[in-house]
């Protein structure tokens, strides 16, 4: 099932106890850019067939990344391209979107997101795995 927009950036703009939802937008696009360099193939097709469309397009259309990054230099790329961010806030902004994408996937889709990411990123969509 497809998230709606509104109801995604609600779910974000909560999460990330944000003023409003121009702000949890603004994050949501840096943040699902960014973590569709990190995808591939049937997954990131099938994540972004949950996700509205403008986000789905960001998704399908990243920022490119050289080489996948761990969970800290994520969160760090993610301050880099939000104006006034620190790491801790990034970490915040990055947590807001991610959990909400993790509700948007199925336990099984979310599984295979993260076996295409370096571990520790189970934290950042707020769902830790047992080791």
């Amino acid at each position: 099932m497809t998230l709606r927009w509104d109801a995604f950036l609600d779910q974000v703009r909560e999460r990330g106890e944000y003023a409003d939802r121009q702000e949890a937008e603004r994050v949501a696009r840096v943040v699902l850019a960014l973590l569709g360099a990190h995808l591939v193939g049937e997954v990131r097709a099938h994540l972004a067939a949950r996700l509205p469309e403008d986000f789905a397009l960001i998704l399908l259309n990243p920022l490119q990344s050289a080489e996948p990054l761990s969970p800290e230099r994520f969160v760090r790329a993610t301050a880099a391209w939000i104006e006034g961010a620190t790491d801790q806030t990034a970490a915040w902004d990055v947590s807001a979107v991610l959990s909400t994408v993790a509700d948007a996937a199925d336990e099984d889709l979310l599984q295979q997101i993260l076996f295409q990411l370096p571990a520790g990123y189970d934290l950042l969509f707020g769902r830790p795995q047992p080791t």
